[in-house]
């Protein structure tokens, strides 16, 4: 399954709503990292609210995991609450390694990991 992704600033909230599937190259993360950052000029951020809804993403590759996490530790896009929504738990654990800062929490629904960033 070829990658596909949304970006979608909520000014109202300060969040970016993500939506990501399918298997990533190096290539995807770097338009996808792109992408995110023109959607962060729309917002407040730094300090802005990310969900990151990846049910229908694959597992993927090693270097792919590293160049998210790479991007989730810049401080441009720093998220000051960053909640992801996972289909699976082996999905569930590959997205804890992207970072192991506070302020990041795993969801099987959208709604609790909502209720938990407007918290």
């Amino acid at each position: 399954m070829e990658a596909s992704y949304t970006v979608t600033p909520d000014k109202s909230r300060n969040l970016a709503r993500v939506k990501m599937a399918g298997f990533f190259d190096q290539e995807d993360v770097q338009e996808f990292a792109a992408t995110y950052r023109q959607v962060l000029s729309h917002l407040k951020a730094p300090g802005h609210l990310t969900l990151v809804d990846i049910t229908g993403m694959n597992i993927q590759a090693q270097d792919i995991v590293g160049a998210f996490a790479a991007l989730l530790a810049s401080p441009d896009v720093r998220s000051r609450r960053l909640a992801f929504v996972c289909s699976s738990s082996l999905a569930r654990l590959q997205a804890q390694r992207l970072t192991d800062r506070e302020g990041v929490e795993f969801f099987d629904r959208i709604e609790d990991a909502e209720a938990w960033l407007f918290d």
